[in-house]
């Protein structure tokens, strides 16, 4: 949602191949959530290229086999605006 805003706001699309989740503040602090593991196979099989996670979800990335990441580039974050240019094109 956060991201879908500031599509709008800026007027530049979201990157088509990008794939996140995350709770995000009001702050724009990016909590972490539950079912990494599910959400990055989903999101291999929909042909996204790039993950971004929450930083705090850290140890669920680094317990995944390295198959479930073969291919993804997964980005950390812990704050939204770390991430705005990586997921919005020019």
């Amino acid at each position: 949602m956060a991201t879908a805003l500031v599509s709008l706001i800026s007027g530049r699309s979201v990157r088509p191949d990008v794939g996140m989740t995350g709770e995000i503040t009001l702050r724009g602090q990016v909590l972490p959530v539950g079912g990494i593991k599910e959400k990055i196979l989903a999101a291999r099989r929909a042909g996204v290229k790039i993950v971004i996670l929450p930083f705090r979800n850290k140890v669920d990335v680094e317990n995944l086999p390295p198959d479930v990441k073969d291919g993804l580039e997964i980005v950390l974050t812990d704050r939204m605006e770390e991430i705005v240019d990586k997921v919005l094109l020019r």
